[in-house]
């Protein structure tokens, strides 16, 4: 009985999600109702249950007080609290973490001063690991700059310069020379290339964490924030771009494809973490998750960040952005692999695809890793070319 009203309950949210589309939004108001009938019937602590309740209530929320859309984004200070709980409950960033650091020390070998540009700091969780590799580097530790990007603190209190000490009494302490720079920004395309003061001398690695997917906002009145932002890190000139994003494809122009895809990308994240022995770090991580579901399902236009695309579509962007694929190699996959030693769960799964790295749960991939490098002059060109002779065939055929 629980498996039928299962299927039904997922049913029903698809037939909502269309309802919606089609701007029907009495008939989606009813079968809301109908489905949190249904909710008295399954187990609502793990699976479709759990994860149908959240989908009910980001439908429940666009249809009925899309007001409300605002403040379930939580303040800055939860919403990097939940991002340090979802850290802790599950591999995912650990794995973004590991990966991004191991090819940024690779591209940094025989350079004495070195510079990261970190867009989102977030607790300076990922750096640790960072300083005390340099720290046992051979020849000694180059001169490490760190510049960290984050939202300002609303309290008044200078946030992003307490993480910097505390990396920095790290740094201290294992014999780094390390220099620190907070960059407050409420979102990343108000950041701009003269704010990162970067220097000719220093070898440079830009690091996005789940952060560019926020700059595919389409306005048709103005060039693409993702497009600017590419090209000004490109005229960086930096030796090592390192770029993680979510597996998923929650871009999508139409309503109904965007719920659906968000509904199997989201029922598998759950199932995974369901391996977490930790409480509260679980309960606190699905928080952090369900703030994901309801600005995918629930916001539309600039409201809308969330706006996932995959691996095959960032590398199509970049390459068109003039950077071309560094492979994260055999040592990053091993190293990845040994971390999901440390969870206890046999679901994770590290695959190679093309030189790129992902994670997932069984047969599906949920993260993807990517490393990129500046381009070759020649190699560019040709890309160029073929990008405007894919785009006049392109506007042949619409004629």
């Amino acid at each position: 009985m629980e498996e039928d009203s299962g299927i039904r309950l997922v049913h029903l949210l698809v037939t909502c999600a269309e309802s919606v589309q089609r701007g029907e939004l009495a008939l989606a108001g009813s079968l809301i109702e109908n489905m949190q009938a249904l909710m008295t019937r399954v187990n609502t602590s793990c699976g479709i249950g759990k994860v149908a309740g959240y989908f009910i209530d980001a439908l429940s929320r666009r249809i009925f007080s899309p007001q409300s859309v605002g403040s379930a984004a939580g303040s800055t200070h939860e919403n990097e609290l939940l991002y340090h709980y979802f850290y802790e409950a599950c591999p995912y960033l650990k794995f973004a973490h590991f990966t991004a650091n191991q090819a940024i020390l690779e591209a940094f070998h025989g350079h004495d001063c070195v510079h990261v540009i970190d867009f989102n700091l977030m607790h300076g969780l990922q750096w640790p690991a960072l300083i005390q590799a340099l720290a046992l580097r051979p020849g000694g530790p180059p001169l490490l700059r760190l510049t960290g990007i984050g939202p300002p603190s609303p309290d008044g209190r200078d946030a992003l310069r307490e993480i910097g000490l505390r990396l920095a009494e790290l740094a201290r302490s294992v014999n780094v020379r390390f220099a620190f720079r907070g960059v407050a920004a409420s979102r990343l395309e108000d950041v701009k290339p003269w704010m990162l003061q970067v220097s000719p001398k220093e070898a440079v690695a830009v690091n996005s964490i789940m952060q560019l997917h926020r700059l595919l906002g389409s306005d048709p009145n103005r060039n693409s924030p993702i497009e600017m932002m590419l090209s000004w890190i490109r005229n960086l000139n930096p030796k090592i771009v390192t770029v993680v994003e979510q597996e998923a494809d929650h871009n999508k122009p139409g309503f109904l494809d965007r719920f659906t895809e968000a509904l199997y990308y989201y029922s598998t994240m759950f199932d995974s973490l369901e391996a977490c022995p930790m409480q509260p770090e679980k309960t606190l991580a699905e928080m952090y998750i369900q703030r994901e579901i309801c600005n995918v399902v629930c916001c539309e236009g600039a409201a809308r960040v969330e706006r996932h695309e995959p691996l095959s579509k960032w590398r199509t962007r970049l390459g068109q952005a003039g950077f071309s694929p560094l492979h994260l190699g055999s040592n990053a996959f091993k190293q990845a692999s040994m971390l999901l030693t440390l969870f206890s769960a046999e679901g994770y799964r590290v695959e190679e695809n093309q030189g790129c790295l992902t994670l997932g749960w069984h047969s599906r991939p949920l993260i993807a890793a990517s490393a990129w490098q500046i381009m070759p002059v020649a190699e560019a060109t040709i890309n160029h070319q073929t990008v405007g002779i894919l785009n006049q065939n392109n506007n042949a055929n619409h004629v």
